[in-house]
C-alpha cells in the first residue's frame, strides 16, 4: 500500500518492548493500569470465564478532553469484527438453500464481470475465506485520509484493477470480499445485511446494544478515539463501522464458539469457511475478540488509540506501535486468566 510519509522521526516502538517485558502484575485490572501508562487512551477488557459471571475492566478516558473515564458499557466502533457476523449471516442462507458457496461472483453481480478479474471463477466460499484475489478497496492510496462518501464510491476503488493472485492461488485480506457478501446478503433478503443480522443472531441473543453504524447511535455513548499525533477526537470520523459494547460482542462470540447459535448442519458450513475470532482496526480504535478453549473463555478488548511509528504514517492500515501495544497487553491478560 502507498502510504503518506512524514519525513521526522518522532516516535519509537519502546512503549510496546517495555509493555513485553515488565513483570506480569497479579490481576487483569492492574494490567489494564499498566497499559494506560505505556501510551493508550483508555481500555475495556470483558472476561467472560465458563462458570463466572461476565468480568469487566477499565482504564484511562472514555474521553480524554472532557476527562471521562473508561466505561465498560461504552458503545466501539468494532470494525473487522463485523466480518464474524457477515460470515454467520452468509452461513445461514447457504443452510436455507438461498445461496451456495459454489455460486460465482457473476452469478450474483453480472455488472461486475470485466471490472473485477475472474468474477467468473471467483466463489462465495474463495471471498469468505480471503482466496479470492479481489483487491482491497482500503489499500487504495489515501482512503483512510480521505474515505469515499457512499458505499458505491468505496466499490469503485477496487473495480478495474488487476487481481492480486488467481483465485484459490494465495491469500489475502480484502474488505471488498466482506463489502460484496453484504451486498449480496441484502439482494438475497430484500433488505439491509444489518436487518437480516439483527434477525438472525441479534435478537435471538438478545444484543441489544449492538448497531449498525455511528447514525444510529447517540454519539455521547460511543469511546473517543484517537490517533498518535493527532489531537483529535476521531469518534465522528466517517469510516463505516458496526458499534457495539464489549459486553455483546463477547456474548455473540461466545454463542459462536459454543455451538448455540447456529445448528449442526451452520455449524460445519461456518467452520469449513470462517475463522471463530477476529480482531479490527480504524483510525483510533483497535479491537480483539477471541475465546480460547483450554480455559472455556472469552476475552474481549477495546482500545482507543493507535498510531505511533518510527516513521509516522497518517493511518498506517497495520494500526502502529499503539496496537501492538494492545495486542501484547491482550496477551499478558491471557496469561494472567491462565493463572
Amino acid at each position: 500500500m502507498l502510504r503518506i510519509i512524514m519525513p521526522i522521526v518522532v516516535f519509537s516502538p519502546w512503549d510496546g518492548i517495555w509493555a513485553w517485558i515488565t513483570p506480569l502484575p497479579d490481576t487483569v485490572q492492574e494490567q489494564a493500569d499498566d497499559a494506560i501508562g505505556h501510551g493508550l487512551d483508555g481500555i475495556i477488557v470483558y472476561v467472560d470465564e465458563a462458570g463466572e459471571p461476565p468480568a469487566f475492566y477499565t482504564a484511562g478516558w472514555k474521553n480524554r478532553e472532557n476527562q471521562i473515564p473508561a466505561d465498560p458499557q461504552s458503545l466501539f466502533k468494532i470494525a473487522s469484527i463485523e466480518k464474524l457476523y457477515v460470515a454467520v449471516a452468509t452461513t445461514k442462507l447457504v443452510n436455507e438453500q438461498r445461496l451456495s458457496l459454489d455460486d460465482t461472483l457473476a452469478d450474483h453481480f453480472p455488472e461486475l464481470v470485466g471490472r473485477i478479474e475472474n468474477a467468473e471463477t471467483i466463489t462465495l466460499r474463495l471471498m469468505l475465506q480471503h482466496r479470492s484475489g479481489i483487491p482491497n478497496f482500503t489499500d487504495y492510496p489515501g482512503y483512510w485520509e480521505n474515505p469515499p462518501n457512499s458505499s458505491e464510491a468505496a466499490l469503485e476503488l477496487a473495480l478495474d484493477l488487476p487481481a492480486n493472485f488467481e483465485p484459490d492461488e494465495d491469500y489475502g485480506y480484502s474488505n471488498t470480499n466482506c463489502f460484496l457478501l453484504a451486498e449480496l446478503i441484502e439482494k438475497v433478503v430484500g433488505y439491509s445485511h444489518f436487518q437480516y443480522i439483527k434477525e438472525e443472531i441479534l435478537i435471538p441473543l438478545e444484543l441489544s446494544n449492538t448497531y449498525a453504524s455511528l447514525d444510529d447511535v447517540d454519539v455521547d455513548d460511543v469511546m473517543s478515539g484517537y490517533w498518535v499525533g493527532l489531537e483529535a477526537d476521531l469518534k465522528n470520523d466517517p469510516h463505516g463501522s458496526m458499534i457495539a459494547t464489549a459486553e455483546d460482542v463477547g456474548i455473540f462470540l461466545r454463542a459462536l464458539n459454543d455451538g448455540s447459535l447456529l445448528n449442526n448442519n451452520e455449524q460445519a458450513i461456518y467452520s469449513s469457511i470462517y475463522e471463530y475470532e477476529h480482531s479490527g482496526v480504524i483510525p483510533g480504535y483497535h479491537s480483539i475478540a477471541r475465546y480460547h478453549s483450554d480455559i472455556d473463555t472469552v476475552v474481549v478488548q477495546f482500545v482507543n488509540t493507535a498510531g505511533g511509528t518510527p516513521i509516522v504514517p497518517l493511518f498506517d492500515t497495520d494500526g502502529g506501535t499503539k496496537v501492538m501495544v494492545s495486542n501484547v497487553v491482550y496477551n499478558r491478560i491471557v496469561r494472567i486468566l491462565r493463572g
